[in-house]
């Protein structure tokens, strides 16, 4: 069964550059590696300043648990710590047909 998620990012004021810079390397990564992942989609919010959302998609759970295990996502946690203005809101979401 795939597996959706929906990570709800607020960034730092003037830090979205740099963080766009740095997702756009790790989506790089995940697509390169990652075969079970079939969507890895940085998107901005239209009408929330500094609100990011990443859609993500995974042929199953294997798959998103190698996502989070992986060096590249690890290395990048620091980097999400230094630019983020909260914790993030992440939304596990189950396919349906």
């Amino acid at each position: 069964m795939t597996i959706g998620v929906i990570a709800t990012l607020k960034i730092q004021e003037g830090k979205g550059q740099e963080f766009e810079t740095f997702f756009g390397e790790l989506q790089q990564q995940v697509r390169a590696n990652e075969p079970g992942n079939i969507a890895y989609q940085l998107t901005k919010s239209r009408t929330e300043p500094n609100t990011y959302k990443v859609l993500e998609l995974y042929k199953d759970e294997d798959a998103l648990k190698h996502h989070g295990g992986t060096p590249y996502f690890k290395a990048a946690g620091p980097k999400f710590m230094g630019v983020l203005a909260g914790a993030p809101n992440v939304e596990y979401l189950d396919g349906v047909g």
